[in-house]
């Protein structure tokens, strides 16, 4: 294929893709995402919330109400930028070439750049790439589908909806679409197709070994209830105000499980009655600390939230 072929086919595939496609598919973007986001929020009962509570989904959602009118133009202008627009650029040679619908090569293409994207948050962020990959593909689905309608309503009626057509009716599709997914969602929860988070239940000996977090923490949890410590976060001995009023600690101490939350702190704030491992250092080196016991069966975790339980420092040890 020559040079000049190859230009042609680009530019064919450039004037495919106009400037009323691009709105559409920014405003279905936008309009998706706090559906999406809601149906995380379901998805995210089934791990570990570390004791943050309804408190923090109340922040969350407070902050979505006042930021979503700014923020949502931007994410779906991303989205339609990286991965709607170069799917329909790719799309529609294949049409030609091959044949079949236009919207079933652009979903198609869709799917593989999201797979492609979806490398990204696995190496900088550990996620899991399948999980990632789909969910981006399912991303991509209702902007190619919104744009093959808007496409076909035009041809029909001669008229586009223009920019202010398209972010009204994105904003009644948003608000129906978050109804659909807290009606979905909730269904779902009932059923119990999605498992509520139950911490593991560890024995003493269980817990016996190293555990270690950020910035060289390292918890030594000794059979006999001795501990040793190194860098340790510990609670300070006057309340804290701040992140830097936590004391880390270096030294022994003793250390036992509490399995009916006794010793935690928040009371009915926090993780109250899950289990911890309350450690206790020589030397007055901070208070006692209840490290309860989360993550799971296989791969435990001890955390414990300095501060505000809805906005606190959160600290994790895992074992090594």
């Amino acid at each position: 294929m020559g040079w000049g072929k190859i230009r042609r086919g680009l530019r064919r595939a450039r004037l495919s893709w106009t400037n009323d496609d691009r709105t559409v598919a920014v405003g279905v973007c936008a309009a998706q995402l706090p559906a999406a986001w809601l149906l995380s929020l379901f998805g995210g009962t089934a791990e570990d919330d570390y004791g943050v509570g309804t408190g923090g989904l109340a922040l969350g959602l407070m902050c979505a109400l006042l930021f979503a009118p700014l923020v949502l133009p931007i994410l779906g202008l991303l989205q339609t930028v990286t991965q709607i627009t170069p799917a329909a650029l790719l799309a529609h040679p294949s049409a030609r070439r091959f044949r079949g619908p236009g919207w079933a090569w652009h979903l198609l293409y869709v799917v593989l750049l999201g797979a492609g994207w979806a490398f990204l948050p696995v190496i900088f962020w550990g996620w899991s790439f399948t999980a990632t990959a789909l969910v981006l593909a399912a991303l991509g689905i209702l902007p190619v589908l919104g744009v093959a309608y808007a496409r076909r309503r035009a041809q029909g009626t001669g008229r586009t909806w223009g920019a202010l057509g398209v972010w009204w009716r994105g904003s009644l599709g948003c608000f129906g679409l978050c109804g659909l997914a807290l009606v979905g969602g909730s269904l779902v929860a009932a059923s119990g197709l999605i498992e509520e988070y139950e911490p593991p239940k560890l024995s003493a000996a269980q817990l016996a070994g190293v555990w270690r977090g950020d910035n060289g923490a390292a918890l030594k949890l000794l059979p006999g209830g001795r501990a040793h410590v190194t860098d340790l976060p510990a609670e300070a001995e006057f309340d804290m105000e701040s992140a830097e009023d936590i004391e880390v600690c270096d030294g022994m101490g003793s250390w036992w499980l509490d399995t009916e939350g006794r010793d935690d702190r928040w009371g009915g704030q926090g993780p109250e009655e899950r289990d911890g491992v309350v450690v206790r250092l020589d030397g007055g080196c901070g208070e006692q600390t209840y490290w309860t016991i989360g993550g799971t069966a296989h791969e435990p975790e001890l955390f414990v939230l300095f501060g505000d339980p809805d906005a606190g420092d959160l600290r994790i040890l895992k074992r090594e």
